[in-house]
């Protein structure tokens, strides 16, 4: 049976210095950092920043505002070293609203960051609405329904899209590109500006080193979706802003390396638990979607057949897609404990070439340096094989 390979690694490390990432070896960030001037947000941001505090409690939000993303000034300066020429970076971002001696106002986060890629040389693309409604009965701030001082809700985010100079090359035909292909459907429905879906479950439980009640975890498809729409087969993902590593599932669901950043412990630890059946579920979904294809094109007539499944697509571009299920995975720990003694276990000895996603060799950590190992970190192998034929496997069997 024909397998492909990826890696994963989790740090819990700051993405301040990610000097463990090449230059210009990630070809896609996707990430949601803390949203400043949220409350939920505000001891992060001050215990590193301490004139933060004064600013709040001096009524002085555009000092305070302009401190926090201060501090992800110094995230983004690193993903625009390791990003590769023609590599895509989406934030997801929500902007703020707050209420100080001088009145209510919101905070724009969004503009702040366009502003911050726009300094370091990247371009901003057309960016999507997540439309996020809430059916809270506080929702609606303001004077109830007294004109004129009631304020519109906010009930979306943005995922804002930036690209580091030209669009990337490829050569003619590129296997790799064309195999990670989208489906006609799936693309009118990604490459809407706005998106809707029900957002993960944001109760968490407390960790030792933090008892916040909320994540602020979104939910598997966006970054899925990102992953298939800015990605191919054989990219690194990069996620600076780790959290419970939503977006390294994601990048492990459709056949991505990946590599994520995050401060607490805990959570790079217990993502250990959302592995669990990982292939069952990559299995499940990858079936679904290529269901949710036959059935879109069920009424339809196209003009092409798909080489690798028994179903019709509507662009000769689909022809070659080749979907790929996780089938088995691998976990290695690699961190320095008490003493500072490293312990390692390595999940791919240094030097051993990784098969690509379509046969080509090339060498593992390619993009992440795996020789140090002066932080905690977990690191995960894992195979994939086509659907197709794990399809032809199960009637073997059946």
């Amino acid at each position: 049976m024909y397998r492909v390979h990826t890696n994963h690694v989790l740090r819990a490390a700051d993405a301040t210095d990610m000097s463990h990432v090449a230059d210009e070896s990630v070809d896609l960030v996707i990430t949601s950092p803390p949203y400043p001037m949220i409350e939920m947000w505000d001891e992060l941001f001050t215990a590193r920043d301490p004139a933060i505090a004064d600013a709040l409690a001096d009524g002085d939000g555009d000092a305070a505002f302009e401190r926090m993303h201060a501090q992800l000034d110094d995230v983004w300066d690193e993903v625009a070293r390791v990003l590769a020429p023609g590599g895509i970076v989406c934030v997801n971002v929500g902007d703020a609203v707050r209420s100080f001696d001088d009145g209510f106002r919101q905070f724009p986060n969004h503009a702040r960051v366009i502003e911050a890629f726009d300094d370091r040389g990247l371009r901003s693309l057309p960016d999507i609405l997540w439309r996020k409604p809430t059916n809270r009965l506080t929702k609606f701030m303001g004077s109830g329904m007294l004109p004129p001082s009631a304020y519109v809700t906010l009930e979306h985010e943005y995922v804002l899209v930036f690209r580091k100079g030209e669009a990337r090359d490829f050569p003619p035909s590129d296997p790799e590109r064309y195999a990670s292909a989208f489906f006609w459907e799936e693309r009118n429905e990604w490459f809407s500006d706005l998106w809707s879906f029900t957002g993960t479950d944001q109760t968490m439980e407390a960790t030792a080193t933090d008892d916040r009640e909320r994540s602020a975890a979104f939910p598997l498809e966006l970054p899925l979706r990102l992953v298939r729409m800015y990605s191919t087969y054989g990219d690194t993902v990069l996620d600076p802003f780790a959290g419970t590593g939503t977006t390294t599932l994601a990048a492990m669901h459709a056949g991505r390396d990946s590599v994520g950043y995050e401060l607490d412990a805990d959570l790079v630890e217990g993502f250990d638990e959302r592995t669990t059946d990982l292939p069952t579920r990559s299995r499940r979904r990858t079936r679904q979607r290529l269901e949710r294809h036959r059935s879109f094109v069920a009424d339809r007539d196209p003009d092409y057949e798909a080489v690798h499944y028994d179903v019709p697509v509507v662009t000769q571009q689909e022809r070659q897609i080749r979907l790929y299920a996780v089938t088995d995975v691998a976990r290695a720990t690699v961190g320095a404990d008490e003493d500072g003694d490293v312990a390692a276990e390595r999940a791919v000895p240094d030097g051993q070439g990784v098969e690509g996603s379509h046969g080509d060799e090339r060498p593992h950590g390619e993009a992440y340096d795996e020789t140090r190992t002066d932080c905690r970190s977990v690191r995960y192998r894992l195979s994939h094989t086509p659907l197709d034929e794990l399809d032809e496997s199960d009637a073997d069997h059946g």
